[in-house]
C-alpha cells in the first residue's frame, strides 16, 4: 500500500507519497520514476517520501513552500526526528538511489554522493502537517504497471517528437534545394544572344528560295 498526499502550494497541486513500511519502500525504490525526488531524515530512521516533479520543474527549482512540505512530511514520519528540532534532511533524484543485494530491506545508498542535497528543518510546523494530513489517501498501487504505463507514454511522446523532427528536417532540405535552384537561375542572363525585333537579321529569305 502507498500513502499519498497533495501539496496545494503549486498550481496544479503536486503529489507526494510514501510507503507504509520498509517492504513497501522496496517497491518504491524499484519502480520509481525518473522525475521522482526521494526525501529522508539524515542518519535517522524515517519514511521514504517522494515528490513527483511536475513538468518543467527540476530538483534545483523546487519552490521553497513545496520543499518545506516534503521536509515536514518526512520529519513527521520519523519516530525520532518528529521529536527533535534542527533535523537534517537529505534528498536526491530517484535515479541516484543505489540498491545492492547485501542491503537490508528498505535500505538504500547513492550512486553519487555529490548529487545528494541537504537541508534542515528547524522545527515542526503543525499548520503544514495538518494541511497535508487532510489530503491523505491510502490504498493499493500496482507500481510496476504505473511505471510501465509511464514508460509507454514517454515512448509515444518521443516517437512523435522524432517524427516531427524528421518532418521538419525534410521540409528544411526541400526549402534549401529550392533556394539553390532559385539562386542558380538568378545567374542566367536571359537577354544574352537574344535578337531584337528592330534588328536586321540579314537576308535570310534568300536561303529558302
Amino acid at each position: 500500500m502507498v500513502i499519498k498526499f497533495t501539496s496545494n502550494t503549486t498550481t496544479p497541486p503536486t503529489v507526494l507519497f510514501m510507503g507504509v513500511d520498509k517492504v513497501e519502500n522496496e517497491d518504491l525504490i524499484k519502480y520509481g520514476w525518473p522525475e521522482d525526488v526521494w526525501f529522508h531524515v539524515d542518519k535517522l530512521s524515517s519514511a521514504h517520501v517522494y515528490l513527483r516533479l511536475p513538468q518543467g520543474m527540476t530538483i534545483d527549482s523546487i519552490p521553497e513552500d513545496l520543499l518545506q512540505d516534503c521536509c515536514q512530511l518526512v520529519k513527521q514520519n520519523s519516530i525520532e526526528g518528529c521529536k527533535l528540532n534542527n533535523v537534517a534532511i537529505v534528498y536526491t533524484m530517484w535515479s541516484n538511489l543505489k540498491k545492492t543485494g547485501d542491503m537490508a530491506v528498505g535500505q538504500v545508498g547513492f550512486h553519487n554522493n555529490k548529487a545528494v542535497k541537504h537541508t534542515v528543518v528547524e522545527k515542526k510546523i503543525n499548520e503544514i502537517v495538518n494541511r497535508l494530513e487532510k489530503t491523505r489517501w491510502k490504498g493499493d498501487v500496482d507500481y510496476k504497471k504505473e511505471r510501465d504505463d509511464r514508460d509507454a507514454q514517454e515512448r509515444r511522446k518521443q516517437k512523435k517528437l522524432d517524427q516531427e523532427r524528421r518532418d521538419q528536417e525534410k521540409k528544411n532540405q526541400l526549402a534549401e534545394q529550392e533556394r539553390k535552384v532559385t539562386e542558380s537561375y538568378g545567374d542566367v542572363d536571359w537577354d544574352a544572344g537574344a535578337t531584337r525585333n528592330d534588328e536586321d537579321p540579314g537576308n535570310l529569305s534568300d536561303d529558302f528560295m
